[in-house]
């Protein structure tokens, strides 16, 4: 299946952020939404900005066939290999075609030297939890909660300043390359 999905990364350059943000937002809504009944969007403007401006990251289009079908950024750090999937998505109207494994699997091969893969997401996602374990060989290595705080993360927080539920209760995973 993945054969048939040629995937490219195309940079995202700031003049483009504001709507590679909201695509993103729309994307992550679903489970928010589903889970939550609330619309407010994740990741914040804010955090997308903040990471898109550090000089580790990486930001691209995921595209297919020279459509734009979703986009993601990483951080890399060359010094220890030891790389994040920080913000990751396939836009709605391409979700369950193989378009999320096949851009995972671009991902490693554009970044061969990785030692370790990290990222993490919400304990209600089920769809991401089965595609990083299942799919792309992820390992849960930690749980984040109420018990077990992660002390470099902040709750993202709705207009109303209150957190976005589910944002303080999370998993995250590895994948070791090598």
């Amino acid at each position: 299946m993945l054969e048939k999905h040629n995937i490219k990364f195309e940079q995202v350059d700031l003049a483009e952020l504001p709507q590679f943000t909201k695509k993103m937002q729309e994307a992550f809504s679903i489970a928010i939404k589903k889970f939550f009944g609330t619309t407010d969007p994740i990741p914040s403007k804010e955090e997308v900005q903040s990471l898109f401006q550090s000089k580790e990251t990486a930001t691209y289009h995921i595209v297919l066939n020279g459509k734009r079908v979703g986009g993601v950024i990483l951080t890399i750090n060359e010094k220890t290999q030891h790389n994040s999937l920080d913000l990751f998505f396939i836009s709605p109207e391409h979700h369950s075609c193989g378009l999320g494994l096949a851009a995972w699997k671009a991902i490693e091969a554009k970044y061969p030297d990785t030692i370790v893969w990290e990222t993490i997401t919400p304990y209600f996602e089920k769809r991401n939890i089965h595609f990083y374990i299942n799919k792309c060989g992820f390992h849960i290595v930690e749980f984040f909660n109420e018990h077990h705080i992660d002390p470099n993360m902040s709750n993202t927080k709705t207009q109303f300043d209150e957190p976005v539920p589910g944002t303080d209760t999370y998993f995250r995973f590895e994948k070791i390359m090598k």
